[in-house]
């Protein structure tokens, strides 16, 4: 490094210790908890490693600094040893993060250091030093706070979209040509008990014993506990609230009523539960008397056989050839592991639907079991029921985005409303607006602010103003969620998206990202107003949500991390020639801001790492010693392993290339297939009956004499 790189480096690394200098000082105002980090050094474990860290970011003029860097040194007994090297190596990898970013942009530059001169003044304003630590870490939260009105009006015009035709074929019997889905996960018992679960089949019993003893594989918000009550059971919530909405449809043509398929994928926690999966679910879902809902359910090992009879060797016969998937396979296709491989199989499995089960389905839409359709709500505030709201021609339509850019609204999405809120009506946001950051972490991320202007702009919108009304023009969507999610075959079939198999968050938001870049129309989330679900989990699923807290706070770290890969691996790839059109990472930022564009972050590492030593030190300064010893323990294993995945630029990228390769082989087969059919091919034919002979094998059979309990 020459001299004047050097004194540049040194002085942005003098900002950093400003602003880090407040967030642990005692100069900080608002704060709910103790920021003053000094006491913990001498507290041991997680908590005195969090606070040297801290210290040591504060440079080396804190009264602490040389005590702060002997811990990091050596550090206490009992420290994690993950946690050891990812802190030691992290305050290193901050300063050169922000170095770095500094010397590549001017404007950051510049940004850095007029933050660092608010917070220098002995008593900064406190909003104006909040505005100040955003505008360097969370620049996407900067001006929320003083005019959550204009900026919820803002957003809401950057998302329209100037209609120039609705779908001529919109879907018109949703019963039949829709295919729901959701995915059911299952995590060990919440407690456990001596000698097993009676009430369980010994062989679930064995092998939820094998789980305890071997590590956790993937964490969710809140599984499924193997031998729940069934009052507290997310999966006979939704089935039931499912069926009972299907009898508030009015009946079909025929005057008979209405029957819907769901399929449940199953994914499970620890790998020693796969193999019982299929056996505790039909136990467990054998409780309710479904009469208008029939069930299936699909585990690894049933998409695995099914990829191996029928769809690797209609790729073999019927797909692109082999140097156009580099000789690959379809091991993307399944269901186990992180969040992204289900969602992506819950939506391609329409398109094996539609083309080896029943021709006549031309949609998917997934749900999550912890909500439900409100029928008598949505009758009384919305004049259709659940499924005559996705019989909208806005489903299918084509038309141009704020910067003139021709979109396809392909994809669609409804909104949530929590039990507790229902009662004031339908459109009451499900994310509250929070006042202000109470806690330091919070000056370094704080997504809840972002997440309730994108709530209301994008989810409370009813189309019912001449600007916009739901026919020339309407809303697109980028804040979604797992559930409430569609979209049509025809554009899964041609757009061909997908989520990455190692995203674990966010992997709705994700889904779109794919496609980015592609040459032809975007393909977008149309707003469909007034399909609102009630989301229940608080209302029975509390103990389950607690139990996975430190598993959902790591997967918000970690999906910074992987997010802002995952732009740069995208605007990677653009560059390289292998997609086209605006896929910088800018450019993304600039459609997804500011809450899902939020976790693309240009700091990631200063961001993760400073909220992660924030967060645990907030947790013992908050007298919950335990919830910061497993977040720190859980997270700095999960960290460490992201963020050597991610380090390797073009490995990373390439592993993405590689699934949408996968994926896209997957569709040029169904292609190929669906011909040949035509065709009267008797291989292809073969491959069918196979097909439907599995999965009529998935379907949920009842056990004799069940019903409600």
């Amino acid at each position: 490094m020459d001299d004047r790189a050097f004194v540049h480096a040194s002085s942005m690394s003098e900002t950093l210790e400003e602003i880090v200098g407040y967030l642990i000082g005692d100069r900080y105002g608002p704060a709910e908890l103790p920021v003053d980090v000094g006491p913990w050094l001498t507290a041991g474990g997680p908590a005195a490693l969090s606070a040297a860290f801290l210290i040591a970011l504060g440079g080396p003029d804190h009264p602490l600094a040389d005590r702060a860097r002997a811990i990091l040194e050596a550090p206490p007994d009992g420290a994690p040893a993950e946690l050891v090297e990812l802190l030691r190596a992290g305050v290193e990898a901050v300063r050169r993060e922000i170095a770095e970013r500094a010397a590549a942009d001017p404007a950051f530059a510049r940004t850095l250091t007029a933050a660092a001169a608010v917070l220098a003044d002995p008593e900064p304003d406190p909003g104006a030093a909040t505005e100040a630590t955003w505008s360097v870490l969370y620049p996407e939260a900067v001006g929320l706070l003083a005019n959550v009105e204009g900026s919820v009006a803002t957003l809401r015009r950057r998302r329209i979209v100037e209609i120039d035709e609705l779908n001529p074929d919109p879907i018109v019997d949703a019963a039949r040509e829709v295919l729901f889905t959701s995915n059911v996960l299952l995590g060990l018992p919440l407690e456990p008990s001596e000698g097993g679960d009676p009430d369980l089949d010994p062989l679930v019993v064995a092998a939820v014993a094998r789980a305890r003893a071997a590590d956790q594989r993937y964490w969710f918000d809140h599984p499924i506990p193997i031998g729940v009550a069934p009052a507290a059971n997310e999966l006979l919530h939704g089935l039931r609230g499912l069926d009972a909405a299907m009898r508030v449809e009015p009946p079909g043509s025929d005057g008979r009523p209405r029957r819907l398929t769901c399929l449940l994928s199953v994914s499970v926690t620890h790998a020693e539960l796969r193999g019982i999966a299929q056996r505790y679910i039909e136990e467990m879902a054998g409780v309710p008397a479904l009469e208008q809902v029939d069930v299936l359910v699909a585990t690894e090992t049933d998409v695995r056989l099914l990829v191996a009879e029928v769809l690797e060797p209609a790729l073999a016969r019927f797909g692109p050839p082999a140097p156009d998937r580099d000789g690959g396979g379809l091991d993307v296709v399944g269901v186990d592991g992180e969040y992204g491989r289900h969602y992506s199989f819950l939506k391609a499995i329409a398109a094996i639907w539609q083309v080896l089960v029943d021709p006549t389905v031309r949609g998917t839409f997934k749900i999550d079991l912890d909500q439900v359709f409100p029928q008598p709500e949505l009758v009384a505030e919305t004049g259709r029921t659940a499924l005559e709201h996705l019989q909208t021609p806005l489903w299918g339509a084509t038309g141009r985005d704020t910067m003139g850019r021709p979109v396809e609204l392909g994809l669609l999405a409804g909104a949530l409303v929590n039990a507790d809120d229902i009662g004031r009506g339908l459109f009451t946001p499900d994310v509250p607006l929070p006042a202000g950051p109470r806690r330091p972490s919070d000056h370094v991320f704080f997504s809840p602010l972002p997440q309730a202007i994108s709530t209301r702009a994008e989810m409370l919108e009813r189309y019912d103003t001449p600007s916009l009304d739901g026919v020339a023009s309407a809303l697109e969507r980028i804040h979604v969620t797992g559930g409430t999610s569609g979209v049509l075959v025809d554009a899964l079939r041609r757009h061909r998206p997908f989520t990455p198999s190692f995203i674990g968050r966010a992997e709705d938001q994700a889904y779109a990202l794919s496609v980015q870049g592609q040459p032809g129309p975007r393909l977008a989330c149309v707003h469909a107003a007034g399909l609102v679900m009630r989301h229940d989990k608080e209302a029975y699923a509390g103990a389950a949500i607690e139990a996975a807290e430190a598993g959902k706070m790591v997967g918000d770290d970690v999906r910074i991390l992987v997010f802002s890969a995952y732009a740069r691996a995208i605007s990677d790839s653009a560059a390289a020639g292998l997609a086209s059109g605006s896929a910088t990472v800018g450019a993304l930022k600039a459609l997804m801001d500011p809450f899902t564009g939020g976790f693309i972050s240009e700091l990631p590492i200063t961001t993760v790492l400073l909220r992660f030593a924030l967060r645990i030190v907030e947790a013992y300064a908050g007298g919950q010693p335990e919830r910061g010893r497993d977040y720190a323990t859980l997270g700095s294993g999960r960290l460490a392993e992201t963020l050597r995945s991610i380090a390797d630029r073009a490995g990373f990228r390439a592993s993405i290339e590689g699934e949408r390769r996968q994926w896209h082989a997957f569709y040029q087969t169904l292609d190929g297939i669906e011909v040949a059919l035509q065709a009267g091919d008797p291989d292809a034919l073969a491959l069918r009956d196979s097909a439907r002979e599995l999965i009529d094998g998935w379907r949920l059979a009842k056990p004799p004499g069940a019903g409600a309990r």
